[in-house]
């Protein structure tokens, strides 16, 4: 079985995390951070934005039930990727709209999808495309972190609402 991953950071983890690993064909989705100068950073000093580390998920998925095109648009569809380091209440570099890519291919089908999605919309996208250097997983109480916590304030606020206005429009992407 032939397995890729995709890197995408579109504001909190916890929200792109959970909607990513209820897709069909998703193995996984990691919470980690990726793009920043330090290495082996924790979620305190990412918090801090001098890292320049953004909040990433690690997507593990198998190509012949899921394409990346397919994660691409889910991507554009669960943040806003017209505000720049910043997704709601969340502010500052960390939560950066952020594609990280790890081939030629990637980059393509990235730089060709999001061209496509500001003209449909009509916008600009201050969505980066840029190589993957190096992913660090988050602390382990992050990965499922909604999943394990859904009546934590903050996921009851933000992620449940994001997680629902998915699930009533890409319910066929489910497993």
């Amino acid at each position: 079985m032939t397995r890729e991953e995709a890197i995408f950071g579109g504001g909190c983890f916890w929200c792109v995390e959970h909607i990513f690993n209820l897709l069909k064909g998703v193995d996984e989705a990691i919470s980690g951070y990726a793009g920043g100068l330090s290495e082996n950073p924790t979620y305190e000093e990412v918090c801090t934005g001098q890292t320049m580390h953004a909040e990433v998920v690690k997507v593990i998925f198998d190509p012949s039930i899921i394409s990346y095109a397919t994660l691409l648009e889910v991507f554009w569809q669960i943040h806003d990727p017209t505000q720049l380091n910043k997704q709601g209440n969340d502010i500052g570099t960390q939560y950066r709209s952020v594609i990280y890519y790890l081939n030629d291919e990637q980059k393509h089908q990235a730089e060709e999808s999001k061209k496509f999605y500001e003209q449909e919309k009509n916008v600009n996208f201050v969505t980066e495309i840029e190589p993957l250097e190096t992913f660090y997983s988050a602390e382990a109480y992050h990965q499922r972190y909604f999943e394990n916590n859904p009546t934590q304030p903050y996921c009851m606020a933000v992620v449940s609402p994001k997680v629902k206005k998915f699930l009533d429009n890409y319910h066929y992407l489910l497993k």
